[in-house]
């Protein structure tokens, strides 16, 4: 596996290597020795998850305050527009962001360590979109940072068309108001 440091450099491109023939192709899509090697992460998994989501489906910026989450995040069937950003106050890169296209074609996938947010825009008809996290989903301390707040410059690739927002994607508060980390 080649493993690449983001712009924000906690964030890593891990691109696994894929081994293919006219069958089709086989990849290891987590290792704990090498994870745990190529990250520094030895905390373990504790949860996986999946969704689908349909074209123009923008979910994020989501963060836990309590219980914050480390994911390992790909995409299975399509292809979308992947967002982090930092919010860990005592960063020299607080508030910057990095995106990162992601899908099933290229089988990238992006370690995200707790204390930033995440988000994804589908830019395929559809998205299947698989993460391992490293604590548990605690609504209570679920946070939604404004997907648009002006002061992340964050450009999703919507082509002029507006994306589908649950309500609390809608209500997410912007940097200057969101909780964050130390």
């Amino acid at each position: 596996m080649q493993i690449t440091p983001a712009s924000l450099p906690e964030v890593l491109l891990i691109e696994p290597k894929v081994f293919g023939d006219a069958r089709g192709f086989f990849y290891e899509s987590y290792n704990a020795c090498s994870f745990r090697e190529a990250t520094g992460f030895d905390g373990g998994f504790v949860q996986d998850n999946h969704s689908k989501s349909a074209r123009g489906v923008l979910r994020g910026l989501h963060y836990q305050i309590r219980q914050a989450q480390g994911k390992l995040v790909r995409v299975t069937a399509g292809e979308v527009c992947d967002v982090v950003v930092d919010l860990r106050k005592s960063s020299p890169r607080f508030g910057q962001h990095a995106s990162f296209t992601l899908s099933a074609e290229n089988k990238r996938m992006l370690w995200v360590p707790p204390g930033f947010a995440h988000g994804f825009l589908v830019t395929s008809e559809s998205a299947e979109f698989l993460y391992k996290v490293t604590d548990y989903w605690a609504p209570e301390h679920e946070r939604s940072l404004l997907w648009n707040d002006p002061a992340l410059g964050i450009d999703w690739p919507l082509g002029g068309m507006a994306p589908v927002l649950s309500k609390k994607d809608i209500e997410g508060l912007p940097l200057d108001h969101a909780e964050t980390y130390p």
